[in-house]
């Protein structure tokens, strides 16, 4: 008989993250989840109090990897209309060897009232506002039209988002999409 693989934590808050992405909070259960790993609730339970606990991960693995591992890597571009293009083209999926979470965000939009799953879309996306505002900052807009940049720009890619997985077909892709994100951030640095 073939002896299993010992999960980790990880291991299950990987598949609950992949899981988000399918199917939002609700697609975050125990017994899918250890049919999907191969094992066995009991699995889980050595490893996590409750469902809540691995929703809680999964959610964390999210913002960690969605925002400030994205915001880490944007950083290193080397001025600040190169970090604003970076930033927008990670988001967008100009990037295709690096997933967006755009799939997770979209299915946690219907459970955004969740106990676990509202302070963490809050805390995304104020993060990532006072990112994107301090990006508009650094060209020299005033505080107020630094924000207000930041929200549509925010707001863009939340509707690209949800055109690439309502109508994929209608979303820009390859060159086009890299055209796109120029057009984007020529628009919103504009005077």
């Amino acid at each position: 008989m073939a002896e299993r693989k010992r999960l980790t934590a990880w291991d299950w808050t990987v598949a609950a993250y992949e899981a988000l992405a399918e199917g939002g909070a609700a697609a975050v259960a125990v017994e899918p989840l250890a049919a999907r790993l191969g094992t066995t609730k009991g699995s889980f339970y050595w490893h996590f109090p409750g469902r809540d606990a691995l929703l809680e991960a999964a959610l964390l693995h999210w913002e960690r990897t969605e925002t400030e591992e994205v915001i880490a890597l944007v950083e290193a571009q080397p001025d600040v209309r190169a970090r604003l293009r970076a930033v927008l083209a990670i988001a967008l999926g100009e990037h295709e060897d690096r997933p967006t979470g755009a799939a997770v965000e979209l299915a946690l939009q219907p459970t955004a009232g969740h106990p676990l799953v509202a302070p963490v879309l809050a805390r995304v996306t104020e993060r990532r506002l006072t990112y994107l505002t301090a990006l508009f900052g650094e060209l020299g807009f005033p505080p107020e039209d630094a924000r207000h940049r930041s929200l549509l720009a925010y707001t863009s890619y939340l509707g690209h988002a949800q055109l690439t997985h309502a109508t994929p077909a209608a979303a820009p892709s390859g060159d086009a999409l890299r055209r796109y994100v120029d057009a984007a951030i020529g628009t919103l640095t504009s005077a």
